[in-house]
């Protein structure tokens, strides 16, 4: 049984949690992986700013800097932030992913130009970071937002009807107005939106959780982690290991 250890880089209540688990729908999982959804942090914080952005790094990485000693056999941030990833992946030895990298990756694979859908204005520091990091920004055609605040614990449970719609409009328009051919959900918050939109736009609409779930999943299953060539081990981790 290989585990993963899934973290939301933000405090939320239980059943909040459950939601988050809940993006990864019955028979994704095999049967020979199970998936440990945990909340890190003890602020209640939205990434709304560089301050929360680094808050939800340090929670993180207190929360994942031991996953290898727990046994797990990887790690993925549950967030579009990739909070902590490349901290994580310099501490451990096991694969670290995070959905941002992954999604804007595999949204090359399919298309030449990807435009983010997200919430909020807000959180555009976070696609233009890893954008920038991976040398995709002349590959990202928009990030397009509706304006309207996250909900960490109820995600949008009871704003379908409401927030679905305006979702659909600003991917409509960037498919038309800015030439996106693939489309990227903007946080993992967001999933319950995914099939909506998956059957209405012309374009693939891509699901940053389950993606990062799968590319754990393809990483255990190749026996392949991070260059610790790249992402050196902390000195004082050689030394203790010594």
């Amino acid at each position: 049984m290989h585990r993963i250890k899934m973290i939301v880089p933000v405090p939320v209540p239980d059943e909040a949690l459950r939601l988050f688990a809940a993006q990864l729908p019955s028979g994704l999982v095999r049967d020979d992986i199970k998936v440990d959804f945990v909340a890190a942090g003890s602020k209640p914080i939205t990434l709304d700013s560089l301050y929360e952005m680094t808050l939800a790094d340090t929670a993180v990485l207190e929360a994942g800097a031991s996953a290898e000693k727990e046994g797990y056999a990887a790690v993925c941030v549950n967030s579009m932030s990739d909070s902590g990833v490349a901290g994580l992946r310099s501490a451990l030895n096991i694969p670290v992913v995070g959905p941002c990298q992954a999604t804007m990756l595999a949204a090359c694979l399919l298309g030449k130009h990807f435009s983010v859908l997200t919430m909020w204005d807000r959180w555009r520091p976070l696609y233009d970071k890893v954008a920038i990091e991976q040398g995709l920004l002349h590959r990202m055609a928009s990030v397009r937002s509706i304006g309207v605040p996250p909900d960490t614990s109820e995600l949008l449970s009871g704003k379908e009807d409401s927030v679905f719609p305006l979702l659909e409009r600003e991917a409509q328009r960037a498919i038309e107005e800015d030439g996106a051919d693939v489309l990227i959900l903007g946080s993992t918050t967001m999933y319950q939106s995914h099939r909506y939109l998956a059957e209405r736009l012309p374009i693939p609409v891509l699901n940053p959780g389950i993606i990062a779930y799968k590319a754990c999943e393809a990483l255990i299953d190749l026996g392949l982690s991070q260059s610790k060539a790249a992402f050196v081990a902390p000195r004082s981790m050689l030394l203790t290991a010594e």
